[in-house]
């Protein structure tokens, strides 16, 4: 899957019991492939989101996403300083089979190499879309369709369901990500 034609491979932590010592040896095996690793976390946990991003994750995807306050925290945990407060505790990431002989190299610019892209999954999230896209190192919100179904009682093509779809496309557009 690597080298199958993708910008990146998410890999599933939300709903898979994988843990990430396997996904951090994972993706060891292919450093030199085409996709990029990307993982999505199981929440917006700091833990969960260093252990991605020590494993090696370039994309980080954060399932429900309600508030701007949440979207701060992510950022804080996904970042180093100065736009964050990322902890420099090591891991794959920084060894040289991974991004540790990057040009200029890892810490310093892993901020502006990592894509984070945000889980909008009810309607809280969708009241705030405008807001949380705005957020200074968000790179994408998206609607994730099962969950805003899920959480909101609107079954997809609905006028409701399709409204709210419309308003995190439209923060997006409006924020620039």
């Amino acid at each position: 899957m690597a080298n199958a034609g993708y910008d990146f491979i998410w890999t599933e932590m939300q709903h898979d019991q994988t843990d990430w010592q396997a996904v951090a040896r994972m993706w060891r095996t292919c450093p030199h492939a085409k996709a990029v690793p990307g993982a999505r976390v199981a929440y917006t946990d700091e833990r969960e989101i260093q252990h991605a991003l020590d494993a090696g994750a370039l994309v980080l995807v954060v399932p429900t996403v309600d508030t701007v306050e949440e979207a701060r925290e992510v950022v804080d945990w996904a970042y180093f300083p100065p736009l964050g407060k990322r902890s420099q505790g090591g891991g794959a990431a920084f060894a040289p089979e991974m991004w540790g002989n990057v040009p200029g190299g890892y810490r310093q610019t892993i901020n502006d190499n990592l894509v984070l892209i945000l889980m909008i999954e009810t309607l809280e999230g969708v009241k705030n879309a405008d807001a949380i896209a705005k957020v200074p190192g968000v790179s994408a919100i998206f609607a994730a369709s099962g969950d805003l179904g899920n959480f909101s009682g609107y079954r997809q093509g609905t006028p409701d369901y399709e409204r709210a779809i419309n308003i995190v496309h439209d923060a997006a557009i409006k924020a620039g990500i």
